[in-house]
């Protein structure tokens, strides 16, 4: 029983701070043209993050949580399972830009990855954070796939918590821009602002709504099929064709610096068995 009962402390502690966050609720934001929402998962990570440079949450504490990740992706992959298999009927009937939109998700790979790795000298958490956009399906898949403790799940958490705490700021400052520019249609604009997260949809599609108010329902059809598709499609997405081509890529893009290195441990060892020879002469 004292064994059941050792990490009550953490579940104490995630549902007060659930609890706290969510009585703040959703508050909006706009200067201008510019809105954007935060929402109580980001006050529940600021939370958490006092805490923890506080010290008041100890390293041992956190270690414990630490598992409860795995258990919650797991639940989290059977919500987005349940998910897609009610909707593949409507990503069947789905026109080709909506359905073919996903492949302007590998963009972030694209751009992501050579910066992750020749600018930042990132390791594998660089196929973590840059396979995609890092949110809840991405999630899954990499807890899935590597597990969340690996490097993988350290580059994709981080992504997903600076997705939290900057992508409704950055998608409606984004869109914003965008909608000055002119050369979108709105429901093109409306089509981007789906990219899986709700938060983030929300944030995109209420610059597009108050440029075009007259087509205000139809913008919002847009974004809404298209954040449900990407919600859909996107785990097939990142599983056979952002994943693998992320690793193939990581490969490529680190195969000199693989090769250095392993010259570099040979030197290293060549020298000890010359230094060991020399003290045994």
């Amino acid at each position: 029983m004292k064994e059941f009962f050792k990490d009550w402390k953490v579940h104490a502690l995630c549902l007060a701070l659930t609890i706290v966050a969510e009585f703040i609720g959703v508050k909006k934001f706009a200067f201008g043209p510019i809105k954007f929402s935060l929402l109580p998962m980001l006050y529940a990570l600021i939370f958490g993050v006092i805490l923890a440079i506080s010290k008041i949450i100890k390293p041992d504490t956190m270690k414990t949580a630490s598992p409860y990740i795995g258990i919650s992706v797991m639940l989290l992959t059977v919500k987005m399972g349940a998910a897609i298999g009610p909707n593949l009927k409507e990503l069947a009937k789905a026109g080709p830009a909506l359905v073919l939109q996903e492949f302007g998700n590998l963009g972030t790979l694209i751009i992501a990855l050579p910066v992750a790795v020749f600018i930042f000298k990132m390791g594998r958490t660089a196929v973590g954070c840059s396979f995609s956009i890092s949110r809840e399906g991405s999630l899954a898949i990499i807890g899935d796939v590597y597990g969340l403790d690996s490097s993988e799940g350290q580059g994709v958490m981080g992504g997903y918590i600076t997705g939290t705490v900057l992508g409704t700021v950055f998608n409606g400052l984004l869109v914003s821009l965008l909608i000055s520019l002119g050369v979108f249609h709105p429901f093109a604009l409306a089509m981007a602002a789906g990219t899986g997260s709700a938060s983030m949809m929300s944030a995109a599609l209420a610059p597009i709504v108050e440029a075009f108010p007259e087509m205000a329902a139809e913008i919002t059809a847009y974004a809404s099929t298209s954040n449900m598709l990407t919600g859909v499609d996107d785990m097939y997405m990142g599983l056979f064709v952002a994943l693998p081509l992320a690793n193939y890529l990581y490969r490529k893009f680190t195969q000199k610096r693989t090769i250095k290195e392993n010259k570099k441990q040979k030197l290293v060892i060549d020298d000890k068995l010359i230094q060991g020879e020399h003290n045994r002469v």
